[in-house]
């Protein structure tokens, strides 16, 4: 195997460094690699054709006081297939944050577990004044990969082969763009909202096959609210008002707190892919904050809508001392009981339905990105370690027969959540998940996969 060093970006970090989310399974890495033939064991598919992206948060100079993994650098893992074989590439994201952090030598920016105040500059974010990391997600579209920051920023453009900073996008508006954006693989679009402190608070748009800003509108909300994630159908958007937001009296001193208030509802709202703010359908459904749906499809007048239910998402403390330990009960799927759930949306009538789907404490649930939008049958979500944000396994859910497969890393092993790559010319599938060595790198980050159909080896 050839392994060449490509760059290596200088530390700051304590050399005894003992927070549990830059050490053990979440170690950052600051060497950038090469590899143009890894070893495989077993055997690879022979149509195997494409690349794997994934976006880690990846910490080059510590926190100004306390740090939160959702504060790390972007490093962007890529591991290509084609003929049975495969090669590897990592890079970090040249944000415009990170290129300022390593010229002064040290963090300019508050995390999300310190007040925006202790920023030394101006920056981004819906609070405003936060670093734009840009490490949450990872998609491709119009052939390059972009990846995004959770609290809504700039979209960094790169090569999705050779991982080349290459830019940002020209279109995205002053309130930037959250994840998770969506990509419809069927129309070339890619579907978008922002949030932020200020009226309306939140906004919806669309963006063409030609990587044009074709539609925008705002939405407007009841006051500040803290969307993760959104979903699509072949006509429709749907958003979301989750009751879970930021403390009104302390954002007013400037200490951005979220809050989950039991006695309102969720708030589903549903938008025709090109319609305007005065088409927002809203439905009611039980209390809970959804970080990320599954996906969305239409049936008869309803919309069926898939995600993660959290049953408790204010986990108490435990009686564990310490900022740590409560800072982090909100990233433990097994502390916030998430479960897969579906709600059913009547178009006519507005009446809201919904169901448990499953027992399992599972999140982050993947597709096959080809039924988008459309109906779906499987579901490949990830189950945690107790008490922390890693991954120790999957489950196969199928919706159709609720039946559940099920997959562990093993002992001190964990990986992402999956990317689904379909066997060419497939029209289904029903046999159990296969059993690879998983990836061992430092989080638990989101990921995509993108086939290189071309001699070009051009992502679509």
């Amino acid at each position: 195997m050839d392994v060449e060093i490509v760059g290596r970006m200088l530390s700051t970090l304590p050399a005894e460094d003992d927070h549990p989310y830059r050490t053990g399974p979440w170690r950052p890495q600051h060497t950038e690699w090469r590899a143009d033939d890894l070893e495989v064991i077993g055997e690879l598919p022979s149509d195997l054709d494409g690349v794997y992206l994934r976006n880690t948060e990846n910490p080059v100079h510590p926190a100004i006081e306390r740090y939160h993994p959702f504060d790390g650098d972007a490093m962007i893992h890529m591991v290509g297939f084609r003929d049975g074989r495969a090669f590897y590439r990592n890079r970090f994201v040249r944000t415009d944050g990170l290129l300022a952090e390593n010229e002064a030598g040290g963090p300019l920016w508050a995390g999300i577990a310190e007040r925006a105040g202790q920023s030394t500059r101006d920056g981004w974010g819906a609070r405003g004044r936060m670093k734009d990391s840009s490490s949450t997600d990872i998609v491709v579209h119009n052939g390059i990969a972009l990846s995004s920051f959770y609290q809504c920023g700039d979209l960094y453009r790169l090569d999705p082969l050779s991982l080349e900073t290459l830019g940002k996008s020209s279109w995205v508006p002053e309130c930037g763009v959250s994840a998770h954006t969506k990509v419809d693989d069927h129309t070339g679009e890619l579907l978008f909202f922002n949030y932020s402190t200020d009226a309306p608070y939140l906004h919806y748009g669309v963006v063409d096959a030609a990587d044009q800003l074709v539609h925008y509108i705002d939405v407007p909300l009841p006051g500040p609210r803290l969307p993760h994630d959104m979903a699509f159908t072949e006509n429709y958007a749907i958003l979301n008002d989750c009751p879970m937001f930021w403390d009104a009296d302390l954002m007013a001193k400037g200490v951005h707190v979220p809050r989950f208030h039991r006695d309102m509802p969720l708030r589903l709202g549903v938008v025709p892919r090109r319609g305007g703010s005065d088409e927002v359908l809203w439905f009611e459904a039980e209390p809970t904050y959804v970080l990320h749906w599954v996906n969305a499809y239409e049936e008869g007048d309803e919309i069926v809508l898939d995600g993660f239910f959290q049953h408790d998402p204010m986990p108490a403390d435990n009686g564990q001392p310490g900022s740590i330990q409560r800072i982090f009960r909100f990233l433990a799927l097994d502390r916030l009981q998430t479960r897969l759930h579906r709600w059913r949306l009547n178009l006519a009538t507005g009446a809201c339905k919904e169901e448990q789907l499953t027992d399992s404490v599972t999140e982050f649930g993947m597709i096959n990105s080809g039924v988008g939008g459309r109906r779906h049958r499987y579901t490949y979500a990830a189950t945690g370690k107790p008490g922390w944000f890693l991954f120790d396994g999957l489950v196969k859910h199928d919706l159709l027969t609720g039946g559940e497969e099920r997959f562990s890393f093993g002992d001190g092993v964990y990986g992402s959540e999956t990317a689904v790559a379909p066997r060419i010319g497939s029209t289904g599938r029903t046999t159990p998940i296969s059993s690879p060595s998983p990836p061992t790198w430092p989080t638990t980050a989101p990921s995509a996969w993108s086939s290189t159909p071309s001699a070009s080896r051009t992502a679509r």
